[in-house]
């Protein structure tokens, strides 16, 4: 049987598929090509990440698929009722990269309160002749330690980065409309455990609690972050969206920033990929990068051998 992985998949997950006898077939086919290429070659497995699509068109025209796999988390790039319908096996790995979305979210807030991503492109241009005009300018850093972080989304990712704030000495509060609570352990280089139970709050609350806000939430119809809720922030507050492009309210959240109500955030997802408005890449209130929340080795080797362990159990 036949893995076409068309946006790739780690060394490790190429492995334990041939190890179970398939054939794994890494070419990249562009998106109008697939149709022809799936069809052609008897593709059985279809893997994605976020680059190709799999809507109700490839499904109906490509008889020989029995499983699409999604290597992340959210999966609006597929038709997954559509497919299922049809009888195929829709699959993902929601727990794989949980962990590397929440160290991109701390690198992220660290980064901003002690204003990294502004020293690191201002010391390569005026550092020998401005040391001390860029130190004056950056002295005014704020530790996360003390501090509250609101989550809004309390999934596997909203709660792994739960507990890197616990870890850091942070105060949590967070809002799930699924979730009442939920019990965190804490795991340590020495086999030390520390658990806590987080009990959820009201939207409303955890964004005038949160000094930081990070987001967790699928793609949905509108905004979780606009205007009323910008306006509803502590003042000075940072926010931080690596979910999905489309669940902050771009213009309004620089708007926020302009007026002095946010007074930085990040972001790793944008409403326009893969072409962000120049008004955002140019913001230097801005900590930005291009979606690499699960661009780890081992989220990426992690994806990979689950998906085939998930592809194994339903074709073998």
């Amino acid at each position: 049987m036949k893995v076409l992985a068309n946006d790739g998949i780690s060394q490790s997950g190429i492995d334990a598929l041939e190890k179970d006898g398939f054939e794994v077939i890494t070419t990249t086919v562009a998106q109008e090509q697939l149709i022809n290429y799936i069809n052609e070659n008897q593709i059985d497995v279809l893997l994605v990440r976020s680059a190709t699509t799999v809507r109700k068109d490839l499904i109906d025209a490509c008889p020989s698929l029995k499983v699409i796999g999604r290597g992340g988390v959210g999966m609006d790039n597929i038709d997954v009722a559509y497919a299922r319908e049809k009888g195929l096996k829709v699959i993902n790995t929601p727990a794989a990269s949980s962990h590397s979305v929440a160290e991109l979210v701390f690198g992220h807030l660290y980064g901003l309160s002690r204003f990294l991503h502004n020293s690191n492109r201002e010391m390569p241009l005026e550092g020998d002749k401005n040391f001390k005009g860029l130190k004056k300018a950056y002295a005014k850093g704020t530790e996360l330690k003390g501090k509250t972080l609101g989550v809004l989304g309390f999934g596997r990712i909203g709660q792994a980065t739960a507990k890197v704030a616990l870890g850091a000495g942070m105060k949590v509060v967070a809002f799930d409309p699924f979730l009442e609570k939920a019990d965190l352990e804490l795991e340590f280089f020495d086999g030390q455990k520390v658990s806590f139970e987080i009990k959820t709050i009201s939207k409303e609350d955890v964004l005038k609690q949160a000094d930081f806000l990070t987001l967790h939430v699928p793609a949905q119809d509108g905004y979780v972050i606009g205007e009323a809720e910008l306006n509803s922030m502590k003042d000075g507050a940072i926010l931080v969206n690596a979910a999905r492009g489309g669940v902050v309210d771009e213009i309004a959240l620089v708007k926020a920033i302009e007026s002095g109500k946010i007074s930085r955030a990040a972001l790793d997802v944008y409403e326009k990929e893969p072409q962000p408005e120049m008004g955002l890449l140019m913001n230097p209130a801005l900590s930005l990068t291009p979606h690499t929340g699960a661009a780890t080795n081992e989220a990426q080797d992690r994806i990979g051998t689950e998906l085939a362990q998930q592809i194994a159990s339903i074709l073998l």
